[in-house]
């Protein structure tokens, strides 16, 4: 290992609202603007980091971001037994140099109205920092009859609060500042 300080990895544990989810932060970028949300062991081909944290028994979700790995856990274990383990195996890893996430092949974008890329906007300058503070990300799919559908991911996916997160939060925003939104769902992920 270098001296060098820029050549250190740290990870530290921070916890989400949803208390199955514990979201890991490190000093170096692991996806840098995408996401990738891997909820069964079958869907990792694209991660050999999600694969390797599948194998382990406590693991039901992995979602990797930016900066950050959430683990969505079983509910027969406790964060503080699993902590320490989880943050040394994400320091060597990162270390290691190990891959983290294979590139998406690129789609063809689709043509959007106007509408769409207002949301979307909307999405990614006033949801989407919060949402990503809490070990989640949301997603735009798509617009039609006022409905504005989204997908949450990460610690988002099955947490509690999301619901009134969505509506509360998320719908009022979006009706206030697009007023063909009549409401907005969530997608299963």
């Amino acid at each position: 290992m270098s001296n060098d300080l820029q050549d250190v990895v740290t990870v530290y544990a921070e916890a989400t609202p949803n208390p199955e989810s514990m979201k890991f932060v490190a000093n170096k970028m692991l996806l840098p603007n995408d996401s990738a949300d891997f909820r069964q062991a079958d869907q990792t081909d694209r991660s050999a980091l999600a694969k390797a944290l599948f194998e382990m028994p406590f693991v039901r979700g992995v979602f990797i971001m930016n900066n950050f790995v959430s683990i969505t856990k079983n509910n027969d274990y406790e964060w503080f037994d699993l902590i320490p383990d989880l943050r040394n195996f994400f320091t060597e890893w990162i270390q290691d140099g190990k891959e983290i996430v294979a590139p998406k092949k690129e789609l063809n974008p689709e043509e959007e109205t106007a509408i769409e890329r207002k949301i979307k906007q909307l999405l990614e300058d006033h949801v989407r920092p919060a949402v990503e503070m809490d070990g989640g990300a949301i997603d735009f799919k798509s617009f039609k009859d006022g409905i504005v559908t989204v997908e949450m991911k990460g610690s988002c996916s099955g947490c509690p609060s999301s619901t009134m997160t969505l509506k509360a939060g998320i719908e009022n925003l979006l009706k206030r500042m697009v007023p063909e939104v009549v409401s907005v769902e969530a997608e299963a992920g």
